[in-house]
């Protein structure tokens, strides 16, 4: 057994419960769970002792090393056996250095952390590893029975349990928005091989639907509301952190729909100080998008209370989300950061992206809802040009083809695509191509 501990307790209490039980929600008043760690014990070993092993880690063929999840597994699952593990090397994804995209803004420094260069194109994959390994091992130790693991999706988490679980062994259901989801997201669970029904609701209303169908504890719930997911994503902070050498930097954007990756980095970053591996942490900024935007709104009212939303259609369809389940957890991650919140509009998300792209990035639309973040901020003067910032890019842009088609051929509805870049059609021969060329190289210059 591990020196290190983890349980389920209340986020609002002191009652707790083992991670082996199939539970999501206090027994005594409903809240929320999350995983809690012995920080002391965590402690007990110096800041050079974890750097040493974190960094060994980083050199080794294990399969659980090769994971930036796994090879972090003390302050994640202690107590995992290593053959229960369900990973694909997920984590470790690039800090990609936007030094062009820096000196168009007027910045010192900025980086975007590719965390959609995983297995199924998203951060998701991050979490799924925790959630489906933590299955395997209840499974496989005959702890409780479970048939199958159940999610409600808006297309990137569908991705990952399906994957995950196909890999496990493990039957998996998917509940989606009917025509709210991009076709490379759709038939990623059904070429995995999931129980896949497209609802007639948006994304809230599949998730009421989730809920009913794992009350009957043989189904586990998949979604960010089971607090082993964030175990998964809070790695992405000690990641950063390890990638600056230790250092962390100013202030974090990260695009929020259902609000588990705000709740997660924030835990990230708390878990590192306690360990002594950083001495402050980030200010932490939520970008949502203007048509999906409820924790923006209980921002601006000083969070006085979360007031659904029936989210409108945006381009940042993964975010389309009009009552967060995480809205607890995230708003105690934007006090304890001194963060703010962000709403940012469809065509400044479109351009945000599409700009970026233009710096070597490829970014989702989510993506986009940061950097747009950004932008605003920057616009603004709330991030000076001094501050070294990241932004947490959630899914690869693959997985969104038409948004990017249609974005260059000037086909979003409402929205001025500036950056669009269209495909020139010549005959041919070498004049007309070299009037081409001419032309659009000395724009180019310019």
């Amino acid at each position: 057994m591990s020196q290190f501990k983890a349980y389920f307790q209340n986020i609002n209490g002191e009652d707790t419960y083992p991670l082996t039980d199939v539970i999501y929600r206090s027994k005594v008043d409903n809240s929320l769970l999350e995983v809690h760690h012995d920080r002391e014990a965590l402690a007990s070993r110096s800041p050079e002792e974890w750097k040493k092993l974190f960094a060994e880690r980083r050199m080794s063929f294990k399969p659980a090393d090769q994971s930036g999840i796994w090879s972090k597994r003390e302050m994640v699952l202690p107590d995992m056996p290593e053959e229960d593990i369900v990973t694909m090397r997920e984590g470790w994804s690039p800090l990609f250095d936007a030094s062009i995209l820096a000196r168009e803004l007027g910045m010192k420094k900025l980086s975007v952390k590719l965390c959609g260069n995983s297995h199924t194109g998203s951060f998701k994959d991050l979490g799924m590893t925790v959630l489906v390994s933590q299955v395997n091992h209840i499974i496989k130790k005959n702890i409780h029975p479970i048939d199958a693991v159940a999610c409600a999706s808006t297309g990137d988490t569908s991705a990952a349990l399906s994957a995950y679980c196909a890999k496990a062994g493990i039957p998996s259901i998917v509940f989606l928005p009917a025509g709210k989801t991009s076709t490379a997201q759709l038939i990623q669970p059904i070429s995995n091989g999931s129980i896949v029904l497209a609802l007639d609701t948006d994304f809230d209303g599949c998730m009421k639907i989730v809920q009913q169908v794992t009350a009957d504890n043989r189904i586990y719930l998949a979604n960010s509301m089971n607090s082993l997911r964030v175990e998964g994503q809070k790695t992405i902070s000690p990641e950063i952190c390890q990638e600056l050498g230790w250092r962390v930097p100013d202030t974090v954007i990260i695009p929020g729909g259902n609000l588990g990756n705000v709740s997660a980095l924030a835990k990230g970053f708390e878990d590192c100080m306690a360990m002594g591996l950083i001495d402050h942490l980030p200010r932490i900024i939520v970008a949502q998008a203007e048509n999906a935007n409820p924790f923006y709104q209980a921002y601006t009212r000083g969070f006085d209370q979360l007031v659904p939303m029936q989210a409108k259609k945006t381009l940042a369809s993964a975010i389309q989300i009009g009552n967060p389940v995480s809205y607890p957890k995230a708003v105690r991650a934007i006090q304890k950061t001194n963060g703010l919140v962000v709403s940012v509009n469809e065509e400044e998300l479109a351009n945000a992206a599409h700009r970026a792209d233009r710096t070597g990035l490829y970014c989702c639309p989510h993506t986009g809802v940061a950097l747009g973040a950004l932008e605003k901020l920057r616009a603004a003067g709330t991030i000076s040009a001094d501050e070294e910032v990241v932004v947490i890019s959630t899914a690869h842009g693959l997985k969104f083809t038409e948004f990017k088609v249609n974005y260059h051929e000037k086909q979003l509805e409402n929205i001025v695509s500036n950056f669009a870049n269209p495909v020139f059609k010549a005959k041919a021969e070498i004049g007309p191509v070299m009037d081409i060329l001419k032309k659009e190289m000395a724009a180019r210059r310019r």
